[in-house]
């Protein structure tokens, strides 16, 4: 009997608004959901390891532009990128992570060799670019990573001196940037991967969530792999992802009632605003936010693809 598998992705979530999101940028966001989600289901579906294909589906997200993530980071106060990023296999809850790369071009493909070949978890700035060299990485310049967009929007950051807009340009100005995956494969092993370019005008060598396990990321098999995106200093005081699987685990909760209680419960109380993708042992997955929207796509055990920006949209 052929086992299930599925796939689900996101490309960050927040107050993304359409009003300012041109038909052409919103036709390269969902083509890149498209494509992120159906490389990755297909690794699947040709017997792949759930590893293999989040990987291969944050690595597309991180070649666009348009997410905050490898080519689309956001820029730090010093105008540079600094990016973060953790892969975990549920299998034996395995993980691997980096944070602070600057010359990395998919910085989750370094996180899934740090889980693999490292004998850590997560490696920091100028070690993990090292370790990055030791395996034969590229050196990427800084200025692969620059874009205009994002450019202008640290000068607008900069000018307010906050680290959020209230006068949004662009659609994802209020939008907490990070991609990420899930998925399970047919042989019922479940794994995550989360990244993210962090925070706009960022200083201090700063690290949100998504490279944090049990924050951002989490995967266990027989129970769920779970990947953030949002207000990252209020997920990690949460403990999001893993407070969803210890939900599943201890309170036997199935995955949609376990992202809502702790989406919708404390951390929004504490102001955390932002979302989940999940998925469970048998292939369920859950779209969980508590903002207006999230860049989101999956294809479920049964083939079904959808993909969808604005939180009503089921």
């Amino acid at each position: 009997m052929k086992k299930p598998f599925a796939i689900a992705i996101h490309g960050g979530a927040g107050s993304i608004l359409r009003a300012r999101m041109t038909d052409e940028m919103q036709r390269h966001i969902e083509q890149a959901l498209d494509q992120a989600v159906s490389q990755g289901h297909q690794i699947l579906a040709q017997g792949g390891s759930a590893v293999d294909a989040v990987v291969c589906a944050v690595s597309i997200l991180e070649d666009s532009p348009y997410f905050n993530a490898g080519k689309g980071s956001v820029l730090t106060a010093k105008e540079m990128v600094e990016m973060d990023a953790a892969v975990m296999n549920g299998e034996q809850r395995q993980a691997g992570a980096v944070a602070g790369v600057r010359h990395i071009k998919n910085p989750v493909q370094l996180a899934k060799d740090v889980m693999q070949q490292s004998g850590h978890v997560m490696l920091f700035g100028e070690g993990a670019e090292e370790f990055a060299a030791q395996l034969g990485y590229d050196y990427t310049e800084q200025d692969y990573f620059f874009t205009d967009r994002r450019y202008e929007q640290l000068l607008a950051v900069k000018a307010e001196r906050a680290t959020a807009l209230s006068e949004s340009d662009y659609p994802d100005d209020h939008q907490f940037g990070t991609v990420g995956a899930v998925a399970l494969d047919n042989n019922g092993n479940l794994a995550a991967a989360t990244s993210t370019g962090g925070m706009m005008n960022k200083q201090y060598g700063r690290v949100g969530d998504s490279p944090i396990i049990g924050a951002g990321t989490y995967a266990e098999n027989h129970h769920v792999a779970v990947s953030a995106t949002g207000m990252g200093e209020v997920f990690i005081r949460c403990g999001v992802a893993s407070d969803i699987a210890a939900r599943m685990r201890y309170l036997k909760e199935d995955v949609h009632t376990a992202c809502t209680a702790v989406i919708q419960g404390d951390l929004k109380k504490l102001g955390g605003h932002g979302g989940v993708i999940a998925i469970d042992s048998s292939g369920e997955i859950h779209f969980g936010m508590n903002c207006s929207g999230m860049y989101r796509s999956s294809i479920d055990i049964h083939g079904r693809k959808q993909i969808r920006i604005d939180a009503y949209e089921v």
